[in-house]
């Protein structure tokens, strides 16, 4: 059974950005932590059968995060996020980028620019994620390789965690 809390997604190709607003019944410190902590991530941040495998997390301003997406055949894709700005339990922004197992940028893929904020509703938290590329090239190849069905099944992951009581 999947949410009928707000999902929203949409491409704005004009300023080569994603926008994806969500709604989460969860309050807004469950919410954050699910963001922001490397044990809660690996259990919803990649669509399944997918999985994820954090190497190193380091959430402040300056540290960053490095993980694998493990595929079921053993297929890994290694990401890394830079965080830039941190306001804990509001908002972070950060740096996004394929790179491999060490951490070091594979530049033959688009890097991202993430802003993260977070809202505190009255039974609920909304996320609004605004994620920007430098081309426009970048955006479209990106959403080629099926981000919007990937991003919206891991949101759906992260409201069954929550679901779990």
């Amino acid at each position: 059974m999947r949410s009928n809390l707000l999902m929203k997604f949409s491409v704005d190709k004009e300023n080569k950005k994603i926008n994806v607003e969500r709604e989460f019944s969860a309050p807004i410190s469950k919410v954050w932590t699910a963001w922001t902590e490397s044990r809660i991530l690996d259990q919803w941040w990649a669509p399944k059968p997918w999985k994820v495998r954090t190497r190193t997390m380091d959430f402040r301003e300056g540290g960053y995060w490095l993980y694998a997406m493990a595929g079921p055949d053993g297929t890994e894709h290694w990401c890394r996020a830079d965080f830039k700005s941190v306001v804990p339990l509001k908002s972070y922004s950060g740096l996004d980028a394929f790179c491999d197992e060490n951490g070091n940028i594979d530049d033959s893929f688009p890097r991202s620019v993430w802003n993260v904020e977070f809202r505190e509703l009255q039974n609920s938290t909304e996320v609004s994620v605004q994620i920007t590329y430098e081309k426009l090239a970048d955006l479209e190849k990106i959403i080629e390789m099926g981000f919007k069905e990937g991003f919206t099944a891991a949101l759906e992951n992260l409201d069954d965690l929550f679901s779990i009581k």
